[in-house]
């Protein structure tokens, strides 16, 4: 069997090294060969060993019977979405490290492998080489879900622990982390939750079996988080995470929402640092279980997707777990669904004008329970008084 890689960036070209240097163990543990086969890609290409397979039209692949996987590394919705599609409707698998096509395509996608009874596997697109979306479709699958909170992206991680070891402020941790390559140039899905939203969206669809949409989760980045928020949180045993959560409700219906947050120093989520990746996963039957690895990276995310290769090569029909369904109305549960504390810090005293809210600090404070309706009053009336600096919810 061949295998098609689409795209020959970072992540594409390490699928590519570890299908020609892993050859036979990948054949051994699929049951049967499995090749490289042709690699797509605008440019020239590069000097590799295999720049003979390089191709630039993607009619090849679908023409070719001995291909049958396709594997997309390309990334954004197009032209990823339409070539899985037409893959998967020829009755070739396909697997993908693309977060943004899974989230927004992905139910389609699945029903379309559904009906023409091969794969559409996923594994790469959310926590890179950590093994995650396969032990939550198969292994926790009967375990009860209830509630899922992770850090989800290892460049906001990593920006958030250089403030805490050393001090730095936002515009400090966010140049070194682009000095070092973890950041991009223009770092916006990451510093303003975009890319933990799709992940979260992605993890929640697939555990509760009905499509959660990133436009309906509230999404809330670092770029605010200041020194002083930091020194306050270390202060009085908090760390501060970018958490992606979500909440399986008794309606049925599903509470999700993506912001920085004050971790518990106690909770496994707090000691989780620099680009590292974790999901911590409340079931009825297991209790908590934490997944924990690098979640980003050229061979981790590599090796996510050639996993997903295996697994397509070892099936000979469709993996029916693999599934959520593209409703017609909402599962979203709404951002009143839910209560929770926050920290909320001042530039000046409000002591008197919410006396329930316990005081940590000079013109900082600890809100009780309240839902995000019951807050959004609570912060107008305290911009009447004063001026509000920081608002981050706990973590609990």
């Amino acid at each position: 069997m061949k295998i098609a890689v689409l795209g020959h960036g970072t992540v594409g070209s390490g699928v590519c090294e570890i299908l020609l240097s892993r050859a036979r163990e990948i054949s051994s543990a699929a049951g049967k060969p499995v090749e490289l086969g042709p690699v797509l890609d605008i440019r020239e290409p590069e000097n590799v060993p295999y720049s003979e397979k390089f191709i630039k039209d993607f009619s090849a692949v679908l023409s070719d019977p001995e291909i049958g996987i396709v594997a997309e590394c390309i990334g954004g919705l197009e032209p990823a979405y339409s070539y899985i599609k037409s893959a998967l409707e020829c009755g070739k698998s396909a697997v993908t490290s693309n977060k943004e096509l899974v989230a927004e395509k992905g139910a389609e996608l699945l029903s379309i492998a559904r009906a023409h009874n091969v794969n559409f596997l996923f594994e790469a697109s959310v926590g890179g080489g950590i093994p995650l979306i396969r032990p939550l479709y198969s292994a926790m699958n009967a375990a009860g879900i209830t509630e899922i909170a992770g850090i989800l992206n290892g460049t906001t991680n990593y920006i958030l622990t250089k403030m805490f070891r050393f001090g730095a402020d936002y515009s400090e941790a966010l140049s070194d982390a682009q000095r070092l390559g973890y950041a991009e140039r223009d770092p916006s899905a990451d510093v303003l939750g975009w890319d933990a939203c799709r992940k979260i969206a992605i993890l929640s669809s697939l555990v509760w079996g009905s499509t959660l949409k990133p436009s309906e989760i509230p999404t809330e980045g670092i770029d605010k988080i200041t020194a002083d928020d930091v020194k306050i949180a270390e202060q009085f045993g908090f760390s501060i995470k970018l958490l992606a959560r979500a909440k399986f409700l008794e309606n049925g219906k599903i509470f999700a929402k993506v912001s920085p947050a004050f971790v518990k120093t106690d909770s496994p989520l707090s000691t989780v640092s620099d680009v590292f990746n974790a999901v911590l996963v409340k079931a009825e039957t297991t209790g908590d279980v934490l997944f924990y690895g690098k979640g980003a990276g050229k061979m981790p995310t590599a090796s996510a997707v050639v996993a997903d290769i295996i697994e397509c090569a070892k099936s000979e029909n469709n993996i029916a777990d693999v599934f959520w369904e593209d409703g017609a109305q909402s599962v979203f549960a709404g951002s009143d669904s839910v209560s929770e504390r926050y920290f909320i810090r001042t530039d000046s005293d409000i002591s008197g004008l919410i006396p329930e809210a316990g005081k940590i600090a000079e013109h900082a404070y600890i809100t009780p329970l309240l839902t995000a309706g019951e807050f959004s009053v609570l912060k107008e009336k305290i911009n009447e008084h004063a001026k509000l600096l920081s608002n981050i919810p706990i973590y609990e």
